[in-house]
């Protein structure tokens, strides 16, 4: 009788090997691993950001597109607005809480806007916690509308409470209420001079030329860069309005809204013309982007397997 059994089993798996099916039992298809990264994912928010405002993300639709394919994704938040090395501690905080509970040994950075300094000083100070940074549109040499900010905001001496309100309700509204917020020290570390002085303390990835490249690897951490150059990208998003109107202070520069192309360099850069804005970088306003133009979750996703593939 067990030889008969044993027989049929045979049988069995046989014909589902012909066919092409699992037999009763067997292990599923494999789960999508595109993504799975050996060290987590963590999305850093820029200047006014947060990680989630109720249903609605930061990185818009991005986190999801990147657990999808098995990566292991955390988006803390940061004060909507700070300096960028107040910032840098306030996340060098969350992952070595992240650390403490969960085990991670190490951890990939992609920051958006002040999200790219933010993540550099991490790697700068704690460059044993960092397997890679990547910034998107950040204004690693100042950005222009920052400039002229500054210049208004000294002009009309607008008080900094004032300043702060914006940051504030963000952060109200994202239950994140106990971050400190200075917009005028945000606006400190996005103007030119401010991130000149920010790039000499941290010049880790620096380009070697204008609008070149820096180091692809620094102290064991590997640094990428990209960013967008279209402002106008769909006339149902209302934010275009507001950077075609921002766009203006960088004459005929290349920009994404608020961040010139050349300054959005830093380390290897793998792509500074993505016919993006400043939004569209994290799939905002609500994923509504120019006709035809790449996905950033699919961008977001083919980086990760990037990471994948180099055993990170």
């Amino acid at each position: 009788m067990s030889n008969a059994i044993a027989l049929y089993r045979a049988l069995v798996l046989l014909a589902c090997l012909l066919v092409g099916a699992a037999p009763a039992g067997a292990a599923d298809t494999p789960a999508d691993t595109y993504t799975q990264t050996r060290h987590p994912l963590v999305l850093v928010h820029g200047l006014f950001g947060f990680d989630n405002i109720g249903p609605v993300d930061y990185f818009h639709g991005i986190s999801d597109a990147l657990r999808a394919g098995g990566a292991t994704v955390y988006a803390p938040s940061v004060s909507a607005a700070n300096l960028s090395e107040v910032r840098g501690e306030q996340l060098l905080f969350e992952l070595r809480a992240l650390k403490a509970a969960y085990g991670h040994e190490k951890f990939h950075l992609i920051g958006h806007s002040h999200g790219g300094p933010t993540a550099r000083y991490v790697a700068a100070v704690a460059p044993e916690l960092i397997v890679s940074v990547t910034s998107v549109g950040s204004p690693h040499t100042g950005s222009k509308t920052a400039d002229a900010l500054k210049d208004m905001a000294q002009r009309s001496g607008v008080p900094e409470v004032l300043a702060n309100m914006v940051s504030g309700a963000v952060s109200l509204l994202s239950g994140e209420s106990t971050l400190p917020q200075d917009s005028l020290g945000a606006l400190k570390s996005l103007e030119s001079e401010g991130a000149a002085v920010f790039n000499r303390r941290f010049p880790q990835g620096q380009p070697v030329t204008p609008c070149g490249e820096g180091a692809a690897l620094v102290n064991g951490v590997r640094y990428y860069s990209m960013g967008g150059t279209r402002v106008a990208t769909n006339a149902l998003d209302f934010s275009d309005a507001v950077l075609l109107a921002t766009s203006r202070f960088f004459g005929d520069e290349p920009n994404d809204g608020l961040v010139g192309r050349c300054a959005s360099h830093w380390g290897t850069v793998l792509r500074d013309d993505y016919p993006w804005n400043h939004l569209d970088e994290v799939n905002q306003s609500l994923g509504l982007r120019a006709t035809l133009s790449p996905d950033p979750r699919a961008v977001y996703r083919l980086h990760a397997n990037r990471l994948k593939r180099l055993g990170l």
